[in-house]
């Protein structure tokens, strides 16, 4: 699922994962809508902090060149 699909599932969503992340409601709405690009460092926050709901591959395109080991787990 995607950064902004999963912070619009449920009402107050965004700003509980705003909060456990640390960030502002306003920066993780640019992360979410593709204005900011997500840090390699954020996007393992984000999969930790989402139980797995938002991967770190949903999250950056280049997702291959840093988290090698994810390409067995990837699905075809």
């Amino acid at each position: 699922m995607d950064l902004k699909t999963y912070t619009s599932a449920e009402r107050g969503r965004a700003t509980t994962l705003a909060a456990e992340l640390g960030v502002s409601l306003s920066y993780l709405s640019q992360m979410a809508n593709g204005q900011c690009p997500v840090s390699p460092n954020r996007c393992v926050a984000i999969e930790r902090v989402t139980g797995g709901a938002v991967t770190r591959p949903e999250l950056r395109d280049d997702w291959r060149s840093i988290w090698p080991e994810l390409i067995e787990q990837s699905p075809p």
